[in-house]
């Protein structure tokens, strides 16, 4: 039993080992390119992230702007309209008082 369990770790080390030297030999960068290449890239991210979340929040607050302006539009109306709800719905007498 002891024997099977070193046979395995033997041949794990030795494909570790393998993999690791194909890597070595064909990889694309050095491990400094690869460094400053995804560094960039999280620059770029980070500012493409920024600049979505500006553009996001510009447009919450035109909506936000456009939606007080029709809540108070909406609201005028209402109370242009109750007012003459009331006006048709008065006695000729409270009209004359109030006015």
């Amino acid at each position: 039993m002891a024997e099977k369990t070193y046979s395995n770790v033997g041949y794990l080390l030795a494909g570790v080992t393998i993999g690791w030297l194909i890597g070595i030999f064909f990889a694309p960068k050095t491990g400094e390119k690869v460094r400053a290449h995804l560094s960039k890239n999280i620059r770029k991210g980070h500012k493409h992230a920024r600049k979505v979340a500006r553009e996001f929040r510009e447009r919450a607050e035109d909506a936000l702007e456009r939606g007080k302006e029709l809540v108070n539009q909406k609201q005028a109306e209402i109370a242009e309209k109750l007012h003459a709800a009331v006006e048709a719905h008065m006695p000729e007498k409270a009209k004359g008082k109030s006015a």
